[in-house]
């Protein structure tokens, strides 16, 4: 198989050995490169020759015997222990040789062809020293008339030390030159076809450029590896097509293996400059060598054929070794102007190999270049990677803790609970008054984000710098979230990139349109902001936003949504041990389960272990109240009032008791009215009343209910459920809109001021309970219906009428409310941008659907009754 194409060179040498044979002398040089099948022809002209009756001697040139005086000829000599030589032709080792000693080898070996031809083949001969060199001259100028054949093997790109040796040999008459190259494809395909795989020939020439040593590894492998995609062989780290690579590398000598190497470590940024400043070698021998690699097929330019080829010369590097280098390539190619991120991964790779490390400002700011370019192109994973070297070495313990922040704030977009672990050691800093000024600033804004508000008011109070820019003395993290107002919030979602700096100033923008009665707008920027993360990979992020969605969802009524996305803001999560942030969804669970009636399905969440530094963190918070809520509605008011009152105890430690975010005194008041302490109840929702928070329309909302049911009776009870639902109609709360709204029609039917409106309201409410999917709600309010029943059903099981629901378009609506509350044609058309001729065909449309004939019929909670459910 290794004589594939070799026919030519084949016959020549047998022309060679034939005249040799008949008489006279002849010299041979066999050229090509590296692993092309010299030593192969070598092999066939010895057993032709001995075959013949002649006396061998065989010597292998290497470059570890360069330096060995005679190192060659006495391998020829010992090779046959049949011919003795004049004891002065082999001197001591280390001896320089003498021209005498030349002139006895010659004289012995023109002797010894008398008797039969002298075939002497040295391989590789541009490793051989130049004592070995010097006889071998010698011998090819003055055995002419002898039967002696020399035949030498080289590389046309060697690393000789006698340039005069090739020249000597080509000036003498009997010389003949072969020169073999690399096969062609069609030579690769015969010899894969005794193997049966000539299909594979084009993957075979391609990989081994033709190189026969190189190709009959490949088949080797291909005869037992796996086959992989394209029909190409999958190549095993270390196998004989890693191993042939390697040998080649050692035939062509050091120089070429040290710049094989070096053009490895460089990839793609090697060039015919920077190999040479990265070994120390100078232009002309990396030339030579880059021409070797070429030659052998190993190169293409400077670029690896394939990469196999590339990973087995790096492969064979020592560790150690390896180290240097990308520390090497490192200093290079930062002095070259390269890419940062260039530089950083030799700077990595070194420290992974165990070579030289010292750290410095230069390479810490490298690192950290290099991070920022990863983000920018969204790779966080190796970002952070370069972040956590950097921070490694990094002496400066200043600096240290500078990236420990940027860390934090990168690895929240993968793993939030990593993240938590980051900002865990910068604490400890500070509570060991290690933490410097420029630092309170940015671990607040990640304090923040991660919801661990006491520490971070611990960090702004055992500070003597300034809070985070607008903030105020004694405002709290909350206030800076609920009282942006959904302007401003708006404003900053609609400008704002979505990076690792503006995680923080977005999600509290979220947080404030959900808690200043926005959610609508929350719920599309949220549901947004999850579709970039998971456009650029980011899980950290893609929780976070999952999270603030299934919130906004979950704030508006869609129970279904919020525990949809809750769930997967949960599953977005790569790991939670060691976390806090996972407690937000799964409160989000809790309560929508809860609502939805599912409460085994809430137990399960709810009745997890919480370790008890959660409960220092706005995600405790959050769990405890969820936790309450779902003991309330198990019947358990005495376990949930406990978990109010805590989480309220917890509020007003920290200096942010404010109910838009957490009203915990209306759900302990609603435990109260349960265990019959209606006057504590009563004292808890005035007190709230009286805040600041109540100004807000879902706060005052669910305020004027408990008030209601707290203090009020006859008109007064009413008036305030009027109220109630009038303010979380404008929130945009419909489960508890919903409530309200059964409330209020339970009154007017219990004080028997309007029955039909009361009876009417508490369908309304079914209805909009069961559009939420609020299982629980539609059993409170009507027992005995069927949550599977159509409204159509419900009305005319209720009223003995039969009347059609169809739903109204989207300006059908519109209008049809305003008619309801009293408005004109005219003042319609005015506030809608509509002609009045539009106006009333709108409302003959309404009439025929709803089955009505006049203005006057409209129902008052047209509007609650036909809200749509949002998008999710």
């Amino acid at each position: 198989m290794t004589l594939v194409g070799r026919a030519a060179a084949i016959g020549t040498l047998d022309e060679v050995l034939a005249e040799c044979f008949a008489g006279g002398s002849r010299t041979v040089l066999i050229e090509g490169p590296t692993g092309c099948g010299k030593s192969a022809l070598v092999d066939a002209v010895v057993e032709r020759a001995e075959t013949a009756g002649a006396t061998v001697m065989s010597a292998v040139g290497s470059p570890a015997e360069r330096d060995v005086p005679l190192g060659v000829v006495r391998q020829l000599v010992h090779g046959d222990p049949s011919l003795v030589l004049p004891d002065d032709v082999l001197v001591a080792p280390g001896v320089p040789s003498r021209v005498s000693d030349t002139q006895s080898f010659c004289a012995a070996l023109r002797e010894a062809g008398r008797d039969a031809a002298v075939v002497l083949c040295v391989d590789d001969v541009q490793h051989a020293d130049e004592a070995s060199l010097a006889h071998l001259q010698y011998l090819a100028r003055h055995a002419r008339s002898a039967r002696v054949l020399v035949l030498v093997t080289a590389s046309p790109h060697g690393e000789a030390k006698d340039s005069a040796f090739t020249t000597e040999l080509m000036r003498q008459p009997t010389f003949r030159r072969i020169r073999l190259g690399r096969l062609t494809e069609a030579e690769v395909a015969e010899a894969a076809r005794p193997r049966g795989l000539s299909k594979a020939a084009p993957w075979l020439h391609r990989v081994s450029a033709g190189n026969p040593l190189l190709m009959r590894a490949l088949l080797e492998e291909a005869e037992t590896g796996a086959t992989g995609t394209d029909g190409e062989f999958v190549l095993e780290p270390g196998g004989p097509f890693a191993q042939s690579v390697t040998a080649c590398l050692h035939r062509a000598g050091p120089t070429v293996t040290a710049v094989a190497r070096g053009t490895a470590l460089l990839a793609d940024l090697a060039t015919t400059e920077r190999i040479p400043r990265l070994l120390g070698l100078g232009a002309p021998a990396v030339q030579r060598a880059l021409a070797c690699l070429r030659g052998a097929g190993l190169l293409d330019g400077t670029r690896f054929r394939h990469a196999a080829v590339r990973d087995a010369v790096l492969d064979a590097v020592p560790s150690g070794e390896r180290g240097d280098l990308h520390r090497d390539a490192a200093l290079l190619l930062r002095h070259g102007g390269s890419p940062a991120t260039a530089v950083a991964e030799h700077l990595l790779a070194g420290a992974t190999d165990g070579g030289r490390w010292q750290a410095g400002p230069a390479e810490t700011e490298v690192l950290c270049d290099a991070a920022e370019e990863l983000l920018a192109a969204d790779d966080p994973r190796q970002a952070a990677r370069l972040l956590e070297f950097a921070h490694e070495t990094c002496p400066d313990e200043r600096q240290r803790r500078a990236l420990l922040i940027r860390l934090a704030q990168v690895t929240w977009r993968n793993s939030p609970a990593s993240a938590e672990r980051c900002v865990s050691a910068l604490l400890s800093a500070l509570r060991e008054d290690r933490l410097n000024v420029e630092h309170v600033q940015p671990l607040a804004q990640v304090l923040l984000t991660q919801g661990r508000v006491l520490e971070f008011t611990e960090l702004l109070s055992s500070s003597a710098a300034s809070a985070p820019e607008g903030d105020e003395a004694g405002t709290s993290p909350l206030d800076v979230v609920l009282d942006t107002g959904a302007a401003p919030g708006e404003l900053v979602l609609e400008s704002a990139r979505l990076t690792d700096a503006t995680m923080a100033p977005i999600t509290q923008a979220l947080h404030s349109l959900i808690h200043c009665d926005q959610p609508e707008r929350a719920v599309s920027w949220s549901r947004k902001l999850l579709d970039e993360a998971d456009r650029r990979d980011a899980p950290g992020w893609s929780a976070v936003f999952a999270t603030l969605h299934a919130e906004a969802l979950l704030r508006t009524g869609d129970l279904r949504g919020a525990r949809a996305f809750a769930a997967r803001a949960l599953d977005a999560l790569p790991e939670r041990s060691g976390g806090t942030f996972h407690y937000a969804p799964t409160a989000i669970l809790i309560r929508a389960h809860s609502a939805m009636g599912q409460y085994a399905e809430a137990a399960r969440y709810a009745d997890e272990p919480v370790p008890r530094r959660v409960y220092a963190t706005l995600h405790g918070l959050e769990m405890l109240r969820a936790r309450g809520l779902h003991l309330l509605a198990g019947n358990q008011p005495h376990a949930a009032l406990a978990d109010f009152l805590e989480v309220g105890r917890l509020m007003e430690s920290w200096g942010m008791d404010r109910p838009a975010y957490l009203p915990w005194r209306t759900d302990a008041a609603e435990a109260l009215l349960r265990l019959g302490r209606r006057q504590h109840a009563e004292r808890l929702v005035v007190e709230q009343l009286g805040m600041r928070d109540a100004r807000r329309p879902w706060v005052r909302g669910v305020s004027l209910r408990l008030r209601a049911l707290t203090g009020g009776a006859g008109k007064q009870r009413i008036a305030l459920l009027s109220q109630a639902v009038d303010e979380l109609q404008r929130s945009g709360d419909r489960v508890m809109t919903a409530r309200a709204t059964a409330e209020l029609g339970q009154a007017l039917q219990a004080e028997n001021l309007s029955p039909a409106k009361g009876s009417t309201l508490v369908r309304t409410a079914w209805n909009l309970a069961k559009e939420c999917e609020a299982g629980a709600l539609c059993k409170e309010i009507l027992p005995d219906a069927p949550l599977a029943a159509p409204a159509q059903e419900l009305t005319a099981h209720e009223t003995g009428e039969v009347r059609t629901e169809t739903k109204l378009s989207s300006s059908e609506q519109r209008v049809a409310t305003l008619a309801a509350q009293g408005l004109t044609n005219r003042e319609i058309s005015a506030k809608l941008y509509l002609t009045v001729s539009t106006v009333e065909q709108h409302l003959t449309r309404v009439y025929r659907k709803l089955q009505i004939s006049c203005r006057g019929d409209l129902p008052m909670d047209l509007a609650l009754s036909s809200r749509q459910p949002l998008e999710r």
